[in-house]
């Protein structure tokens, strides 16, 4: 399958590399088409590996990751226009975090609405999926690292074909479907994107990434 991952920081590089050992042709987006992160991870990344704009990436994906930072996600994901994106499942990994000057993270948006409910709405023949946004990149693409897997991953969104899709390739990355947990319409993105202080401040107070939620019953 053809893939667009926009974003070219920890969590693109990720889930690009994953995808390209599995055998998918992958299109990393970048602001230019000539990003030095992006030329490094081609490099290093194999012959499924491919770089270029946003746009180019956008035009050449079936599936698009949405990797970027939530400050810029609706902008990015407009980049080669919205008909570009019309029919295409867009998996919303970004979180609309900002810093203060003490460093702290907060939400820009929240409570009433959410980064991935804004994305639908914006772009709303696009099929917005919003997933693997709760947890460090490493998890996202082979969550055996902890706890032999046994941890979840949310899926949040309004088409039932496009999350399918979101949770095939959730298994490809390691995800068995008992930890698959399906949370509804992209309206219930604004509680995985609210986990995310959470998330931080306990990375903080550990200083290890390496862990994940799980839902205990």
């Amino acid at each position: 399958m053809n893939i667009a991952v926009l974003g070219t920081g920890m969590v693109g590089e990720a889930i690009a590399s994953r995808l390209v050992e599995l055998g998918h042709q992958v299109r990393m987006g970048s602001r230019s088409a000539d990003n030095e992160k992006a030329q490094a991870w081609i490099a290093k990344a194999g012959s499924g590996a491919s770089t270029g704009t946003f746009a180019d990436a956008i035009v050449f994906g079936e599936v698009i990751f949405l990797a970027t930072k939530g400050e810029s996600s609706l902008d990015v994901l407009g980049a080669a226009g919205a008909e570009a994106v019309a029919g295409k499942t867009v998996i919303d990994v970004s979180n609309p975090l900002e810093f203060s000057s003490n460093g702290l993270p907060t939400l820009a948006i929240s409570n009433t609405d959410s980064l991935g409910e804004q994305l639908q709405r914006r772009y709303p023949e696009a099929r917005i999926v919003k997933s693997l946004n709760t947890m460090w990149c490493g998890l996202m693409v082979n969550p055996n690292l902890v706890a032999g897997g046994d941890h979840e991953v949310f899926v949040s969104g309004n088409d039932a074909e496009a999350k399918e899709q979101t949770k095939t390739l959730l298994r490809q990355f390691g995800w068995q479907d008992a930890h698959i947990l399906d949370l509804g319409d992209i309206s219930t993105a604004r509680g995985t994107e609210m986990l995310l202080p959470l998330w931080l401040r306990v990375w903080q107070s550990t200083g290890v990434g390496a862990f994940n939620f799980k839902i205990a019953r």
